[in-house]
C-alpha cells in the first residue's frame, strides 16, 4: 500500500520513539518536499529531523499538480496541501493529523488515518500496549481534548 504522511505524524511518532512504526506497517513512505523541508530544513533540533533525515525508507516525491497545492494553501498549510495533492496523484493512504487537512482529503476521495490510527495498528499487532502510548503521545504534546482522548480510549478498547 503506498502511504503519503503528512509532518505532524512524523513528528509525533518520532517524539515518543515510533516512528519505525510506519516503516513496520508500511514499508516506504512517501513525502512531498514541503514536508521535508518542515520537519529536517526548517525544523532544526526538533523532532524528527534526524530521524526523517536519516531513514531511507522515507522518500521525497515531487507533487505534479501546483495548482492544486496552491488552491488547498488558501485554506491549509502549505505541507499539508502538497501532502494531499501527491496522495492523491499516486493513489496513496494519507497519514495527517489536522482536521482541516483530513476534512480537504476526504473531500478529495483520498483515503486517510492520523498517528493515532497508526498506534491502533500496532496495538492490535500486539506491539504496543495503546494507553501507555496515547499517553505518551499527549505527554509530548499532542493537542487531545479530554473529551476525545476519552472517546479514542473507548473506542479502543472495543477493538
Amino acid at each position: 500500500m503506498d502511504v503519503v504522511s503528512n509532518s505532524t505524524p512524523l513528528i509525533a511518532l518520532a517524539k515518543i520513539q515510533k516512528l519505525n512504526l510506519l516503516k513496520h506497517f508500511f514499508g516506504t513512505v512517501s513525502i512531498p518536499q514541503e514536508v521535508y523541508d518542515e520537519v529536517v530544513t526548517r525544523g532544526g533540533p526538533l523532532y524528527g529531523a534526524d530521524e526523517v533525515s536519516q531513514a531511507s525508507w522515507i522518500r521525497v516525491v515531487s507533487v505534479e499538480n501546483r495548482t492544486a497545492v496552491d488552491a488547498l494553501s488558501l485554506n491549509l498549510d502549505r505541507g499539508e496541501a502538497e501532502a494531499i495533492v501527491l496522495a492523491r496523484e499516486i493513489g496513496a493512504l494519507l497519514i495527517i493529523d489536522d482536521r482541516d487537512g483530513r476534512n480537504a482529503a476526504a473531500s478529495l476521495g483520498v483515503p486517510i488515518t492520523g498517528t493515532i490510527g497508526v498506534l491502533l495498528l500496532a496495538a492490535e499487532d500486539g506491539m504496543i500496549t495503546f494507553g501507555d502510548e496515547l499517553d505518551a503521545l499527549v505527554a509530548a504534546g499532542f493537542r487531545l481534548s479530554e473529551r476525545e482522548y476519552r472517546r479514542i480510549l473507548d473506542l479502543a478498547g472495543k477493538r
